[in-house]
């Protein structure tokens, strides 16, 4: 256990933002299920409604500082993708 003060600061903050990054990275990981589930499902409709959802949660979480912008690309293309490939 730390016995500085700026220590002992920097594991509150630590745990705090880990809990919020955890929170972020949870909500973003149910909106893409969300989407993969409508897909395998091929229905059109929920899957773009999902994925708007995902998107501007995707979004968020980078703005946020949670994921890095390719990787919030990357998500996002994949599941575009996916939509889309429902005939």
């Amino acid at each position: 256990m730390a016995n500085i003060k700026s220590a002992k600061k920097r594991i509150l903050v630590n745990r705090t933002k880990a809990a919020r990054n955890k929170s972020i990275r949870s909500a973003v990981k149910t909106s893409i299920k969300k989407v993969e589930t409508a897909v395998e499902n091929k229905d059109k409709a929920a899957a773009e409604a999902a994925l708007k959802e995902a998107i501007s949660t995707i979004s968020k979480a980078t703005s946020k500082g949670v994921y890095h912008k390719n990787n919030c690309a990357r998500k996002v293309s994949r599941l575009t993708k996916a939509v889309n490939s429902i005939g």
